[in-house]
């Protein structure tokens, strides 16, 4: 019976009255989870659209990266329903290709809304029934806790027989008339088991609300994943194992053995399924919703519709947010059996696209490294190519940029990344973008086809396991390349799909190649940022060409806005003209106009990202760095040429001087400073 004054049912309501505990729907705490702190909301622009980035799924080491669009799809449809929407009434269902994020996303929802109601404010409770030998019709059971996991506060409005007595008991214990109107908003019956144990206690006690009372004990909801309570998780199985039961629950025979009277639904065991264990404003996972037989995703309509559990004519009510996924393949298959639409009516689709960030990328990338140290078989420390994951990470993003003609890859990627290409404009990548959402193929969409976080996780895994790794003790980034082209033939079925990766991994590798060259020319110079310098001498000289206060000694003073301080640059004519011929531009119309808008991004840039630093103009930087080749060396072969004989000591000196540089100031090992060098003397994937 209970005892402890906090478990008693009015002292539950007394604090809800209070606001010291809550009474709301899942998706009013889902949405509080996210909304609540405005400061954690923040306006962003993506692919040249403005967008909002709710930063609440961008906590801890292992965090949501990306999927802007998604996730303001998923916040829209949560606040919608919160506020008594018609999504109140639908699933939502993440549906694409394989490896791009769609199960990551749900698993860090469910950890992270776990983790709000382990808040005191925020717990959820449910209520127990006690003392249930004294009523004769229970055998050995003496206590059944709601099988739905429902709120004390649902009971309390179902306490009385009429809903008028209910309100002027919630008054009496603090609530005022429109706090009682909210209350009920989010009324529901009680569950069948419930509210029949309920009134087997009412007619035992001869109708005595404070008897009644005694009988009840208010617990907090076990916040459990591995119990499947709150959140939990439905994998689509074969069609042999997989039944009813699985979601709904059963007749339990052991509790048959007890309760004397056969139409009590307290027989039926609900636990048993998944939806239960969630229903007391928790989440239902389901995994691959439509790999499910027919029958069960019947199942899934009745219970997405009503938001109940029936059996045999019984009903649960339950308060859940059901999230799916799909990928586009089961999707589209059950799509073509025309008489499965109304679940299809009863889903807020939402069509996850690959991450189409190269910069973003990265951080995936590291995750798909992982967070531990990497060793060789024979346990040593295994080291990891600087370049490595900025290999991998264009690589895999090229695949998943459609085919253009109004932009090259190289364009299309960097402006998907916020960077500049040239004269190319971010609205001519908006266009492609609103182009592609009309298309009926959802896979021809923008950024819907490619190779997902799991072919870049067995891209890894074969480079990890190949003996040049191993023997070196170095993850080469060119072997990243070799690599994806195993997994491209293997795993890529559509031929015109392979076809396009492979001529992606090309310029990806052309891209390491131009990296590889900034690096070597930062080595040679031995200074870590030598060709990034040399790139913002070429703007401030262009810059400080035309000013009024350049002098005659070309001298030109301006206030660098990293510091503040006035810098002196002495304007080099020849330097200017050399890097612009570099960029094949020979009339004097074409240099201007290219200073032209250097110039325009340089005043838009200042004011707003002050360590802005051109490198992402790759035309401009590789220009940059032939022409400082050329100057410090003779041409730009020589180094080419002085590296890869080695013959004369001379040579020797500069190439020791570049593995010292390179080992212990740009983060390179042994091997892969050797390994990059070699690949830097051969003329393979030029531009």
């Amino acid at each position: 019976m209970a005892s402890s004054a906090n478990n008693i049912l009015d002292y539950h309501i007394k604090q809800v009255a209070a606001n010291k505990r809550r009474f709301e729907n899942v998706f009013q705490s889902i949405s509080r989870m996210i909304l609540e702190d405005q400061k954690q909301i923040e306006k962003v622009k993506v692919n040249g659209k403005t967008t909002y980035d709710f930063k609440v799924f961008r906590q801890g080491g292992k965090h949501i990266i990306g999927i802007y669009d998604e996730l303001n799809s998923f916040v829209s449809y949560v606040k919608d329903a919160a506020e008594g929407g018609s999504s109140a009434e639908m699933a939502y269902v993440l549906i694409g290709e394989p490896g791009n994020g769609k199960t990551f996303f749900v698993d860090y929802l469910c950890a992270l809304y776990r983790n709000f109601l382990t808040i005191p404010e925020n717990r959820r409770y449910t209520f127990i029934f006690e003392g249930l030998d004294k009523l004769h019709h229970y055998g050995k059971i003496t206590r059944i806790e709601s099988q739905t996991y429902e709120d004390p506060m649902k009971l309390a409005m179902n306490l009385f027989e009429t809903e008028a007595e209910n309100k002027d008991n919630l008054k009496k214990l603090g609530f005022t008339a429109e706090a009682i109107d909210r209350l009920y908003k989010n009324y529901t019956p009680l569950g069948a088991c419930s509210n029949y144990i309920l009134n087997d206690i009412r007619n035992f006690t001869d109708g005595n609300i404070e008897e009644m009372k005694k009988y009840i004990k208010i617990v907090p909801v076990p916040l459990s994943e591995t119990l499947g309570t709150i959140t939990g998780k439905y994998p689509a199985k074969d069609k042999i194992t997989s039944s009813s039961v699985d979601l709904l629950g059963e007749e339990s025979i052991q509790r048959l053995l007890h309760i004397t009277d056969t139409n009590n639904p307290y027989r039926f065991d609900l636990r048993r399924g998944a939806l239960a264990r969630v229903a007391g404003g928790g989440i239902h996972f389901s995994d691959e919703i439509f790999k499910n037989k027919k029958d069960l995703v019947q199942i899934y309509l009745g219970v997405i519709q009503n938001r109940t559990i029936e059996i045999d004519g019984f009903k649960w009510p339950i308060d859940t947010l059901i999230i799916a996924t799909s990928n586009n393949e089961e999707f589209n298959k059950f799509l073509s059996e025309r008489e499965e639409a109304p679940i299809v009516d009863r889903c807020r689709l939402c069509y996850v696209s690959h991450n189409t960030d190269y910069k973003l990328q990265s951080q995936l990338t590291e995750y798909a490294l992982g967070s531990h140290d990497k060793t060789t078989y024979s346990n040593t420390k295994l080291h990891i190519d600087p370049n490595f994951n900025y290999a991998a990470s264009v690589a895999v993003t090229l695949t998943r940029l459609p085919k253009s003609d109004k932009l090259t890859p190289i364009e299309m990627m960097k402006l998907a990344a916020g960077e500049v290409a040239g004269e190319k404009s971010i609205k001519t990548l908006r266009e492609i973008i609103d182009d592609l959402l009309s298309e009926t193929d959802i896979t021809r969409r923008f950024g819907q086809k490619g190779l997902g976080q799991r072919n870049l996780g067995r891209a890894i895994q074969l480079v990890l396991e190949s003996s040049e790794t191993n023997e070196g003790q170095c993850m080469f980034a060119k072997d990243i390349f070799k690599a994806l082209k195993t997994i491209i033939l293997d795993y890529i079925q559509d031929p015109n799909d392979r076809s396009k990766y492979l001529e992606d991994l090309k310029i990806a590798k052309s891209l390491y190649k131009e990296k590889i060259k900034v690096e070597i020319f930062d080595a040679y110079m031995d200074e870590p940022k030598a060709i990034e310098k040399n790139v913002m001498n070429y703007v401030n000289m262009i810059v400080g060409i035309d000013a009024d206060t350049l002098g005659s000694d070309m001298m030109w003073k301006y206030p660098d806005p990293q510091t503040g301080e006035l810098t002196a640059i002495k304007i080099d004519q020849r330097y200017i003209e050399s890097v612009e011929e570099r960029m094949g531009l020979k009339t004097k119309e074409q240099r201007e106009s290219f200073r032209t808008t250097i110039r325009k991004l340089y005043g838009q840039k200042i004011t707003t990202e002050k360590n802005y630093n051109f490198m992402d103009n790759l035309e401009l930087v590789k220009a940059v760095t032939d022409v400082r080749l050329n100057s410090d060396i003779g041409n730009a072969g020589s180094l080419v040429g002085a590296l890869a004989n080695r013959t004369d000591e001379d040579n020797q000196k500069l190439y020791n001087r570049l593995m010292d540089t390179m080992i212990n100031k740009l983060s390179y090992c042994k091997t892969c400073a050797e390994k990059t060098l070699e690949y830097y003397t051969t003329l393979e994937d030029e531009t």
